[in-house]
């Protein structure tokens, strides 16, 4: 599998913010997303033999995977050994691809038709009044996050994240997701 990085933090966003994990960043993507922060040339060839040992030196048995677009390279078999080894898997997907069985928690923020009818966390990136939600009613999820997009501009965040609070207020279905990693420095 061509992998990005991995790496241990603290979750930032969605269900499991706060949570201790192990990042496993796979390499590319079937969107060219301008707001995306991986950077999607460089990797570096590892079997699912190797991800699992490499997760298993490390103690939170709480795995997500990310990329890019996981489902891209995401097998049933690294799947299943994840699971023997005593890992919850958690997937973090735009949508666009299926996804192997058996992942136990499906974060979902769709950029674009999404393919997939059902997940655990529906994340919405939300730029404000004119922002598509339509996809909630299109997915079904446990829990709907909005998470205010990032634009790299302080004022244009600011509004962002009022206007993002305005709805949720308005609209209880959904609920606040904030990319607390970037607000505390780490990764």
């Amino acid at each position: 599998m061509r992998v990005n990085e991995t790496f241990l933090s603290l979750q930032g966003e969605g269900r499991f913010t706060g949570t201790p994990v192990f990042f496993l960043r796979l390499s590319g993507c079937n969107l060219q997303c301008p707001f995306c922060d991986t950077n999607h040339q460089g990797y570096k060839e590892m079997s699912e033999d190797e991800i699992v040992q490499e997760a298993c030196l490390h103690e939170p048995r709480h795995i997500v995977i990310t990329g890019g677009e996981p489902a891209m390279q995401l097998t049933q078999s690294l799947i299943d050994k994840l699971h023997e080894a005593g890992f919850f898997v958690q997937v973090e997907t735009n949508g666009t691809m299926p996804l192997p069985e058996g992942i136990d928690w499906v974060t979902c923020s769709p950029k674009g038709q999404t393919v997939l009818e059902s997940v655990d966390e529906l994340k919405v990136l939300y730029e404000g009044n004119g922002t598509d939600l339509s996809i909630a009613d299109v997915v079904r999820a446990k829990e709907y996050r909005l998470q205010p997009l990032d634009t790299g501009d302080d004022m244009r965040n600011r509004m962002i994240l009022r206007d993002t609070i305005s709805y949720i207020m308005q609209h209880p279905r959904w609920s606040l997701s904030l990319q607390t990693h970037k607000l505390l420095g780490i990764k």
